[in-house]
C-alpha cells in the first residue's frame, strides 16, 4: 500500500524512526541497521516500508533500503517468525550476511538475535535454504561477492572441504563465494584458503 516514505526525520527512538511527509508524522519501526544509516535528525530522509495490518492495529515497518525490506518479507513468511523477531534477526545482520547464514545453515549464527530461539532458527533455514542458496537469490539481497555461495556443485563441495578442515560453514561460504565458480574444487579451495 504505502511503497516509501520521503521526508523530515523528526523523531528517532529504539527500533522507531519517524518520518514526517505533509505534516504527517509516520512511525515507522525498523531495525538497528537502518537507524545507523539514516541522516541527523531534521535532514531529508527516505524508508522502504511494508505496512502489517491486523485485527487491531495498522503497523508501519521502514528499512534504509529495498534489500533490508526483502530479507524482512521473506522472514515474516516463515511460519512462527513475526515482525518482531524479523526486525531483531536484521538488527543483528545485514541483508548479505542474513542470506550468508541461510544459504550455509548456520543456525547459531542466527539465534544471536533476541527473542530468535534454536527452533525458529532452524525452521527460518529450513524453509528459506532454496530461496537463498542461488546466485539469483542473492542477487536481491545485493553483490553475491558478498558472500553467498553459488549454487554450483564445484563451489559446494569446496565448502564442504574448508568445513572438515575446521572453518565454520558462514566463513567457508563467504570465501567460496569471493571465488570463480568455474573453477575446478582444488582451484577453489586454494583461493579460498588464502582469502580466510
Amino acid at each position: 500500500m504505502i511503497y516509501s516514505l520521503t521526508g523530515i526525520l523528526t523523531h528517532i527512538g529504539q527500533g522507531v524512526a519517524v518520518i514526517e511527509c505533509g505534516g504527517v508524522g509516520f512511525k515507522c519501526f525498523t531495525t538497528a541497521n537502518t537507524l545507523q544509516k539514516l541522516p541527523k535528525m531534521n535532514e531529508k530522509a527516505t524508508l522502504y516500508t511494508y505496512l502489517n495490518v491486523r485485527e487491531d492495529a495498522l503497523d508501519l515497518f521502514g528499512f534504509y533500503d529495498n534489500k533490508e525490506l526483502s530479507c524482512f518479507k521473506l522472514l515474516i513468511s516463515v511460519s512462527g517468525v513475526g515482525p518482531k523477531a524479523a526486525l531483531s534477526i536484521l538488527s543483528e545482520a545485514t541483508p548479505e550476511r542474513f542470506a550468508l547464514y541461510v544459504a550455509s545453515g548456520d543456525v547459531k549464527a542466527l539465534t544471536r538475535a533476541q527473542g530468535v530461539g534454536t527452533k525458529i532458527a532452524q525452521r527460518i533455514v529450513l524453509e528459506l535454504k532454496d530461496k537463498v542458496s542461488g546466485e539469483q537469490a542473492a542477487a536481491g539481497f545485493g553483490d553475491s561477492s558478498g558472500g553467498v555461495s553459488s549454487a554450483s556443485s564445484n563451489t559446494e563441495e569446496a565448502v564442504n572441504a574448508l568445513v572438515v578442515l575446521g572453518y565454520t560453514r558462514s566463513d567457508a561460504s563467504l570465501a567460496a563465494g569471493r571465488c570463480d565458480s568455474s573453477n575446478t574444487v582444488e582451484e577453489i579451495i586454494k583461493q579460498s584458503l588464502r582469502i580466510l
